[in-house]
Order: C-alpha cells, then structure tokens, then sequence
C-alpha cells in the first residue's frame, strides 16, 4: 500500500511514486511535451525509466492524485552550489493536467517540493521554464520565484556530446 500524503486541497493527496508508476509516469512526459509542442524529442521509454529512476535511483517523482485519480506529477533530483555548499533540489518537470489546472494543484506540488528541499537542508529548489509559457510565468512569479536572466543554459548532446568525450585522453 503506498503512503498518500494529505494536502490542504480536499480530495488531493501526494504519494511519492513506484515501480508500477513507469508507465504512468511516461504518459506523463509525453503529455507535457505535446504541451511543450517537444513531441518530436521524447524518446524515453519504460525500460530507461525504470533503470534511472528505480534502479539507478537518479531521479524521484510524485504523483498527486484527485480523488484517487492521477492528475499531476513532478520529476526531481538534487544537485550542488560551490557558492552556498549544500545541495539545491532542481525541478526537472511540473505537469498537471489540463482539465485540472488553476485550483491550485501546481502550488502544493511546488509547495511539498520547497518544505522537502528545507527537510533535506537544500539551500534552494530550482527549475528552468520555456519563454514563450506565459502562464507558467505569471505563476512562478506570483509564488515569488525569480527569473534568472543572467544566466544561459548550455547544453551538449547527441554527437556533440560523443564528440566531446572522445577528447578526453587525447
């Protein structure tokens, strides 16, 4: 039996998610990703879920559920500051779905998030979010989260990331 976590919403609770949660979890990611109009760049699968979220442990979820029916869930892991010398929890994905949005379901996830980052002695929760996703916006802004326009996320994959690691040794 898995252990709900009650929420100040009636009929919404929290469970941190299991190994039967794969597929959910990425129905989940795609459905977010039509959202993102990223379709095209979802190649996770059950299997690669499975090994680095349960296996690997790289990553945990939860799964917040109304009345008893999945309706959100959030991707997260712990990374590290040099500058503040703890470690920060860093929001890989935040979905509720459609027909559920604007009750408030968005601000207990990134609430439970927050007081787990403060349980866990993280010096911050942190999270990147599309530009062009106004909405998303307005709502972190409103819960007090600040832009961090100073900053460019830099990234290399695929062959580039091939590419780079066959340099070292060289």
């Amino acid at each position: 039996m898995q252990r709900l976590i009650d929420t100040k919403m009636k009929d919404f609770k929290l469970r941190v998610a299991d190994l039967k949660d794969v597929p959910l979890i990425l129905e989940f990611i795609k459905e977010l990703a039509e959202y993102e109009k990223m379709s095209q760049d979802v190649v996770a699968t059950e299997e690669a879920l499975r090994e680095s979220l349960f296996e690997r442990k790289m990553a945990e979820v939860i799964i917040g559920e109304y009345k008893d029916k999945p309706v959100s869930f959030a991707l997260f892991f712990h990374n590290y500051s040099t500058f503040l010398g703890r470690p920060g929890l860093y929001l890989e994905d935040l979905y509720v779905k459609p027909e559920m949005r604007g009750k408030g379901i968005g601000k207990i996830m990134l609430s439970f998030l927050a007081k787990l980052a403060i349980e866990r002695k993280c010096g911050r929760l942190e999270w990147w979010c599309l530009d062009w996703n106004e909405p998303s916006v307005k709502f972190y802004k409103q819960l007090g989260a600040a832009p961090m326009d100073d900053w460019t996320v830099y990234r290399v994959s695929d062959e580039t990331l091939d590419t780079l690691a066959r340099n070292f040794g060289e």
